[in-house]
């Protein structure tokens, strides 16, 4: 795994108060890291803004971040190789602006999260729910013991991540998250609790990152969240037909979040993903025998120094076998350490430093060079409300 110093720098920003978290999935590091960074507000305890039946809340996202390396419009479109949301390098842009409306089922409910701004771009197919996170209704019987069915266009379960900048203890999205994972999936999730500290489901979804099915059939997801006050293990599988055409290879993915929180500011989490695409019947892929593999892990520590103020820090290392997450055959590493201040106003800030390098010359550099490193500065800033009446 990679070493070196990790640089935290000062922001003279502030952050956020989260909007809801989605109560239908089940427990992952999003909930964690918001019990330990919400700043206590005053008009906590007043009603959300409503219209009809549904609360109200949202986001702005935006950021600048700079890149050493200086990729310019023509080598790669001045991005951050490797990045997914905050991509864009050497100029300001919008991330996100997000708008959420969510009834918790009793016993129907439903959930919209508008979204528009470079991660719906990124995240989403054109004329598939593309300005959609997610839309989805609920079923929670009263008399099922907490059993609860969703339907419709969901995050996925898996990663320790989530699409959410504020939700996550540094700004930029790891590897694991931009590379091995799913975003998003369409088709039905179940989740029943098994025990005061377990959680299970099943899904049947529409496979990765697509609203409308191309492969020809069903991927299955197997969950589980187990949680206790000082950690959690969260286990997610999800296994199906991934290739287009009439019959098709299997993509399987394993991933694993372990996350403790040894005292009330201190949280720490390990990652780890393992995938597999395997080719299709009569392909020249599967002839010459050729499967496609990528795993990686992932680790990251977050400490709350004061009510406002906090620092994070993440190491992990990401194998792509044959090339397939990334195009390049390589072993990639990065480390990442973010300052963050945010007050309960609704203003978030955080500055910071990242350094990914590689065994090959991925990265590239002014018009035409290519090496095996960049650093980049990011200073993101993050506006959440969650109107009160």
């Amino acid at each position: 795994m990679p070493t070196g110093a990790i640089v935290i720098a000062l922001a003279v920003v502030a952050t956020a108060q989260p909007s809801p978290s989605d109560p239908q999935s089940l427990p992952r590091m999003q909930s964690s890291s918001q019990s330990l960074v919400t700043a206590p507000s005053d008009s906590d305890q007043a009603k959300p803004w409503r219209i009809g039946p549904m609360e109200v809340s949202g986001l702005l996202d935006g950021y600048y971040s700079y890149n050493a390396n200086g990729p310019s419009t023509a080598a790669n479109g001045k991005i951050n190789d490797l990045y997914n949301f905050d991509d864009k390098t050497n100029q300001f842009n919008m991330s996100a602006a997000k708008l959420t409306l969510n009834h918790d089922p009793s016993p129907l409910g439903a959930r919209i999260d508008l979204y528009y701004g470079r991660t719906s771009h990124l995240i989403n197919t054109p004329g598939q729910l593309e300005f959609f996170e997610q839309s989805y209704f609920s079923v929670k019987p009263r008399r099922a013991r907490g059993f609860e069915v969703d339907a419709g266009k969901f995050v996925t379960s898996a990663g320790a991540e989530v699409i959410e900048s504020k939700d996550n203890w540094n700004y930029s999205r790891s590897l694991l998250f931009a590379w091995a994972i799913p975003y998003y999936h369409f088709g039905l999730r179940t989740s029943m609790p098994v025990s005061k500290m377990e959680t299970i489901g099943v899904q049947l979804v529409n496979g990765w990152n697509n609203v409308t099915n191309s492969t020809g059939g069903v991927t299955t997801g197997l969950t589980s969240a187990f949680v206790k006050t000082k950690y959690s293990l969260n286990a997610n599988v999800y296994t199906g037909p991934e290739t287009i055409g009439p019959q098709n290879g299997y993509r399987n993915l394993a991933d694993l979040v372990l996350i403790v929180t040894p005292t009330a500011r201190l949280s720490a989490y390990g990652n780890y993903d393992n995938g597999r695409q395997n080719t299709h019947a009569g392909s020249a892929e599967e002839t010459s025998g050729a499967t496609y593999s990528w795993q990686g892990i992932a680790f990251a520590a977050r400490e709350q120094l004061t009510r406002t103020m906090a620092v994070a820090g993440r190491s992990e290392y990401f194998k792509d076998a044959q090339g397939y997450c990334t195009g390049v055959a390589q072993n990639v590493k990065e480390i990442t350490g973010t300052y963050e201040y945010r007050t309960a106003q609704g203003l978030m800030g955080r500055l910071e430093y990242r350094r990914d390098w590689s065994d090959q010359p991925y990265f590239h550099r002014g018009g035409t060079q290519m090496i095996d490193h960049q650093q980049t500065l990011t200073l993101g800033m993050v506006m959440a409300f969650t109107p009160k009446r």
